[in-house]
């Protein structure tokens, strides 16, 4: 997958959507405009209702995404604003970690994974009304987990008050959702509990066949951008970046940058200029 994903991002790595957390940002803040309008017009008309959609509304299979979210005072403003601008920030992380195309390749590919596990509960169950509460929480979900394995010291403040690592963050949700599916596979709605796997399966599918989630130690970066920089063929083109490889050539719309922190001519893309280790 990473060979594959490394050769789509040559070919359509400049149609991807740049801080496309800030889009999601706003798409909360749809739903929340959307949850202030009477007469339940999410549910009628955008949720993702599997049997509305084969009567032809395929409109639903973006539009769930909207889901409303409840500003009925003054305190759930404050934890919706909060809850934005966390994901926010840990997406822009994650986009500035990985680069914006493989952040959109694991953000978008867990809103189809949604849609899926949908299916599979509309298919299973045969109610319209299985799958019409799925948004985009297991998306950010899965996007929280993949911040708290890179990140897993990082700090933030709970409650703004107590400081607390994300990784005990992480590991309380991957209990609670391992509590959640054995609890379904015991109680014999298997379906529920193959759908929340599904639901977060871009997580362990973009760790185990990329290694994007694996920190390198500084001298195994330091031999492979040394191999790269020594292998680079004599009709090169005129910027490369040493990480992932892209040039000004098949990425004419990146920004190329040498790094005054390194020790030696090492160039890099836009997306990687901020957040390489330094070679010493």
């Amino acid at each position: 997958m990473e060979r594959f994903l490394a050769k789509m991002e040559m070919r359509i790595g400049k149609y991807a959507i740049r801080d496309l957390m800030r889009y999601i940002a706003a798409i909360y803040v749809a739903g929340a405009v959307i949850g202030l309008l009477p007469g339940g017009i999410y549910y009628r008309y955008l949720s993702l209702d599997f049997s509305a959609i084969a009567h032809g509304q395929v409109w639903r299979l973006i539009t769930f995404i909207l889901q409303p979210v409840s500003v009925a005072n003054l305190g759930d403003i404050i934890l919706l604003a909060i809850h934005v601008y966390f994901y926010l920030w840990i997406g822009r992380n994650l986009e500035n970690t990985w680069g914006t195309f493989r952040f959109n390749v694991y953000y978008l590919s867990g809103i189809v994974l949604q849609i899926l596990a949908g299916l599979l509960l509309f298919v299973v169950t045969k109610d319209p009304y299985s799958s019409i509460f799925f948004g985009l929480e297991y998306v950010n979900d899965a996007m929280l987990l993949a911040f708290c394995v890179l990140y897993p010291n990082v700090e933030v403040l709970l409650m703004f008050v107590l400081p607390i690592k994300v990784k005990w963050i992480g590991i309380f949700y991957a209990v609670t959702v391992a509590i959640t599916i054995f609890g379904n596979f015991l109680g014999g709605s298997w379906y529920l509990a193959v759908a929340i796997i599904i639901a977060i399966l871009n997580f362990f599918l973009f760790y185990l066949s990329t290694g994007r989630f694996k920190r390198r130690m500084p001298g195994e970066v330091k031999r492979k951008v040394v191999y790269k920089v020594k292998s680079r063929p004599a009709h090169i083109a005129k910027h490369k970046c040493a990480i992932c490889g892209r040039t000004s050539e098949t990425n004419p719309e990146l920004e190329f940058r040498f790094c005054s922190k390194c020790n030696g001519n090492y160039e890099y893309c836009n997306d990687h200029l901020f957040t390489h280790t330094h070679i010493q």
